[in-house]
């Protein structure tokens, strides 16, 4: 993980001068906000046209009460609370207080300097408070939980101009399967910069975390496994075992052929585990968790469209659990037992009720706000995305091609290839090889050609019709 002192020059090169004015003037609805950060730029830009915050609000408003915490969740609370209780009286040397903050942006605790404590009391920045950029904008425990790296909120990046006294850094604890945030470390300091250091310390803090996580995350899949072997002496039909983001573990010869993966192949380790890329599979797993966090004896079946199949299979969901966690399900193909899903939550291609109505790119340090039918396909290169679009090729402001194709259900995108998620109304022509392999002629200045995998070959057929 990237250590947050290394985020800070930028800023520092800006000049408070310079973020100030640029706050002034979105606030005021201009988007020229030149001089500052992207990743900043980005949050002031959700805080504005998506939560609507008041960038005058003084004081955090009380956190919700009905959060409910898993054991899991406890585990990462307690470990964090163990790290920051450690360097207390270090950061109350700098004039600081630590913080540590749930998903969903509910402060825990707070150690530090007494005199800064009391500040921090006036804004609301102690337990019971929220501090989501959702509910106080633009801030280092918020804006960690947003992105994927450590982040430095200093001054007039602050959302609320009530904060722009406050240099706060903050890193965000993940689950390693879903990747969804867990909790929040962060450091504020009131009137004076935040000393390098702090940066490697919480980026280690965080680290340490994330490693207890992954060695649970293996015993979880270890069980996934040991659970998948035992029903496999009573299944006559296709098996798999899938972890709660939707990602094979294990799965038997019948299954790995529907879902595009190596067959009895176990996958203990959450990074080695496979995306069959199947929307369906992942909505029903998100559902079945759900289900099965209020019902651990809940069973449910639905219908999804699989890999080399032109019609949708039937599928039946067990849920798993190790010491009353869930850590995934038993997929059985071709059943139907159990309570019957809706539709739009796992049903035979049913889209996303949550549509994309906005793509957001970067050039350079602005943000450019794109309709969907203005990008033509995006593109995995590394660890970025590329758009090809209407203004030409952007950086997408995610960097998981995975994710942006999530947002984008039910805006006629669809994955065609593990580099590639095209936009079906953007296709001008489809070529054949000889072997029947699929190639998309997209109708951006290019033409570019867009390969079309095996694997998904069927559903574009389906998509398109031919």
């Amino acid at each position: 993980m990237a250590d947050i002192h290394r985020l800070e020059s930028p800023t520092r090169n800006a000049g408070k001068a310079t973020v100030y004015g640029a706050w002034e003037r979105f606030v005021q609805g201009e988007d020229d906000i030149r001089g500052v950060r992207p990743e900043v730029a980005l949050s002031w830009h959700r805080c504005r046209d998506q939560y609507r915050v008041d960038p005058y609000l003084t004081e955090a408003p009380e956190a919700a009460t009905d959060v409910d915490h898993t054991l899991e969740h406890g585990v990462v609370f307690a470990e964090l609370g163990f790290r920051a209780a450690s360097v207390v009286d270090d950061v109350s040397k700098i004039g600081g207080v630590v913080t540590v903050a749930d998903a969903s942006g509910r402060v825990l605790a707070e150690w530090g300097d007494k005199a800064t404590r009391s500040f921090a009391a006036k804004a609301n920045l102690a337990p019971w408070f929220c501090w989501s950029e959702g509910a106080t904008g633009t801030n280092g425990m918020g804006t960690a939980l947003e992105a994927h790296t450590p982040v430095v909120i200093r001054g007039a990046e602050h959302w609320c101009q009530a904060f722009h006294d406050w240099t706060c850094a903050g890193v965000a604890v993940r689950d390693v399967v879903t990747k969804e945030p867990v909790a929040v470390l962060n450091i504020s300091c009131w009137r004076s910069d935040l000393p390098a250091p702090v940066g490697a310390w919480l980026s280690n803090a965080a680290s340490r975390t994330q490693f207890m996580l992954r060695r649970r995350a293996r015993d979880a899949g270890a069980e996934l496994v040991a659970a998948y072997n035992h029903a496999r002496s009573r299944s006559s039909g296709g098996l798999a075992a899938v972890d709660p983001a939707g990602r094979v573990v294990i799965a038997d010869d019948a299954a790995s052929v529907l879902l595009g993966v190596p067959s009895s192949t176990p996958a203990p380790d959450p990074a080695m585990r496979w995306n069959p890329g199947l929307p369906g599979l992942t909505r029903a797993t998100r559902y079945a968790a759900k289900q099965a966090a209020c019902n651990p004896a809940w069973v449910g079946s639905t219908q999804i469209f699989t890999h080399l199949a032109d019609e949708p299979t039937p599928i039946t969901i067990r849920p798993v659990f190790l010491s009353g966690h869930l850590v995934g399900n038993l997929i059985s193909f071709g059943v139907h037992e159990g309570e019957q899903l809706p539709r739009t939550e796992g049903g035979g291609g049913a889209h996303d009720q949550d549509q994309a109505s906005r793509i957001v790119a970067m050039r350079e340090n602005r943000m450019v706000l794109l309709r969907p039918p203005e990008v033509a396909f995006a593109e995995s290169d590394g660890n970025d995305v590329w758009l090809s679009t209407d203004q030409g090729r952007l950086r997408a402001n995610r960097p998981a091609l995975d994710k942006l194709e999530r947002e984008l259900g039910g805006t006629g995108f669809l994955r065609v290839h593990r580099q590639f998620v095209v936009n079906l109304s953007r296709i001008r022509e489809v070529e054949r090889g000889f072997k029947g392999e699929l190639a998309l002629v997209m109708d951006n200045e290019a033409s570019t050609m867009v390969p079309v995998s095996r694997r998904n070959a069927p559903a574009v057929r389906r998509a398109l019709g031919i």
